[in-house]
Protein backbone atom coordinates (compact mmCIF):
# COMPACT_ATOMS: atom_id res chain seq x y z
CA UNK A 1 0.00 0.00 0.00
CA UNK A 2 1.94 2.99 -1.28
CA UNK A 3 0.94 6.58 -0.59
CA UNK A 4 -0.81 8.36 -3.45
CA UNK A 5 1.45 10.12 -5.90
CA UNK A 6 1.82 13.82 -5.16
CA UNK A 7 1.78 16.21 -8.07
CA UNK A 8 3.00 19.77 -7.70
CA UNK A 9 1.26 22.55 -9.57
CA UNK A 10 3.99 25.15 -10.08
CA UNK A 11 1.53 27.96 -10.64
CA UNK A 12 -0.18 27.28 -7.32
CA UNK A 13 3.15 27.27 -5.47
CA UNK A 14 4.18 30.57 -7.12
CA UNK A 15 0.79 32.10 -6.31
CA UNK A 16 1.06 30.97 -2.70
CA UNK A 17 4.62 32.29 -2.38
CA UNK A 18 3.60 35.61 -3.90
CA UNK A 19 0.65 35.89 -1.52
CA UNK A 20 2.93 35.22 1.45
CA UNK A 21 5.42 37.89 0.35
CA UNK A 22 2.63 40.44 -0.25
CA UNK A 23 1.15 39.65 3.17
CA UNK A 24 4.52 40.11 4.91
CA UNK A 25 5.16 43.42 3.13
CA UNK A 26 1.62 44.61 3.98
CA UNK A 27 1.99 43.71 7.66
CA UNK A 28 5.38 45.43 7.94
CA UNK A 29 4.13 48.50 6.06
CA UNK A 30 0.96 48.86 8.13
CA UNK A 31 2.85 48.46 11.41
CA UNK A 32 5.34 51.11 10.26
CA UNK A 33 2.59 53.54 9.28
CA UNK A 34 0.47 53.00 12.39
CA UNK A 35 3.33 52.64 14.88
CA UNK A 36 4.64 55.37 17.13
CA UNK A 37 7.47 57.53 15.86
CA UNK A 38 9.18 59.23 18.76
CA UNK A 39 12.71 59.81 19.91
CA UNK A 40 12.78 59.53 23.67
CA UNK A 41 15.64 59.36 26.15
CA UNK A 42 15.67 55.58 26.40
CA UNK A 43 14.67 54.74 22.81
CA UNK A 44 18.16 53.71 21.70
CA UNK A 45 19.10 51.89 24.91
CA UNK A 46 19.03 48.09 24.97
CA UNK A 47 16.15 46.56 26.92
CA UNK A 48 16.94 43.54 29.06
CA UNK A 49 13.70 42.47 30.74
CA UNK A 50 13.24 45.86 32.37
CA UNK A 51 16.64 45.77 34.06
CA UNK A 52 19.05 48.57 33.20
CA UNK A 53 22.21 47.37 31.50
CA UNK A 54 25.23 47.55 33.78
CA UNK A 55 28.75 46.70 32.76
CA UNK A 56 30.10 45.01 29.67
CA UNK A 57 28.58 42.23 27.62
CA UNK A 58 31.90 40.37 27.84
CA UNK A 59 31.32 38.91 31.30
CA UNK A 60 32.32 35.42 32.32
CA UNK A 61 29.44 32.99 32.70
CA UNK A 62 29.69 30.01 35.01
CA UNK A 63 30.16 26.60 33.40
CA UNK A 64 27.09 25.40 35.30
CA UNK A 65 24.96 27.66 33.09
CA UNK A 66 26.09 25.77 29.99
CA UNK A 67 25.52 22.46 31.76
CA UNK A 68 21.92 23.42 32.51
CA UNK A 69 21.47 24.56 28.90
CA UNK A 70 22.77 21.22 27.59
CA UNK A 71 20.52 19.24 29.95
CA UNK A 72 17.55 21.31 28.78
CA UNK A 73 18.31 20.61 25.12
CA UNK A 74 18.84 16.90 25.77
CA UNK A 75 15.62 16.44 27.72
CA UNK A 76 13.69 18.68 25.35
CA UNK A 77 14.72 16.45 22.43
CA UNK A 78 13.85 13.39 24.47
CA UNK A 79 10.37 14.80 25.00
CA UNK A 80 9.93 15.45 21.29
CA UNK A 81 10.85 11.87 20.42
CA UNK A 82 8.60 10.37 23.10
CA UNK A 83 5.61 12.53 22.12
CA UNK A 84 6.13 11.60 18.47
CA UNK A 85 6.20 7.94 19.45
CA UNK A 86 3.03 8.37 21.53
CA UNK A 87 1.19 9.93 18.59
CA UNK A 88 2.10 7.03 16.28
CA UNK A 89 1.89 4.22 18.84
CA UNK A 90 -0.84 2.28 17.00
CA UNK A 91 1.09 2.20 13.73
CA UNK A 92 4.35 1.24 15.45
CA UNK A 93 2.85 -1.61 17.51
CA UNK A 94 5.19 -3.73 19.62
CA UNK A 95 8.30 -2.94 17.58
CA UNK A 96 7.87 0.75 18.37
CA UNK A 97 7.32 -0.06 22.03
CA UNK A 98 10.56 -2.05 22.15
CA UNK A 99 12.44 0.77 20.42
CA UNK A 100 11.16 3.42 22.84
CA UNK A 101 12.13 1.18 25.76
CA UNK A 102 15.68 0.96 24.39
CA UNK A 103 15.70 4.74 23.82
CA UNK A 104 14.54 5.53 27.35
CA UNK A 105 16.92 2.89 28.73
CA UNK A 106 19.90 4.56 27.05
CA UNK A 107 18.79 7.95 28.39
CA UNK A 108 18.38 6.57 31.92
CA UNK A 109 21.82 4.93 31.70
CA UNK A 110 23.34 8.24 30.59
CA UNK A 111 21.57 10.06 33.42
CA UNK A 112 22.86 7.53 35.98
CA UNK A 113 26.37 7.89 34.53
CA UNK A 114 26.23 11.67 34.83
CA UNK A 115 24.84 11.40 38.33
CA UNK A 116 27.67 9.07 39.40
CA UNK A 117 30.21 11.34 37.72
CA UNK A 118 28.96 14.27 39.78
CA UNK A 119 27.75 16.37 36.85
CA UNK A 120 24.46 17.00 38.64
CA UNK A 121 26.05 18.24 41.89
CA UNK A 122 25.56 21.97 42.36
CA UNK A 123 27.43 22.53 45.59
CA UNK A 124 30.88 21.62 46.77
CA UNK A 125 31.65 17.91 47.02
CA UNK A 126 31.17 16.27 50.38
CA UNK A 127 34.05 14.16 51.61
Amino acid sequence: MYPPEITVDVQSVLLYGSAVIVLIIAMLGISYLLGEHHKGHATDEPFESGVPVIGSARQHVAVRFYLVAMFFVIFDLETVFIITWAVAIRQLAWAGYAEILVFVGVLVAALIYLWRLGALDWGPRKK
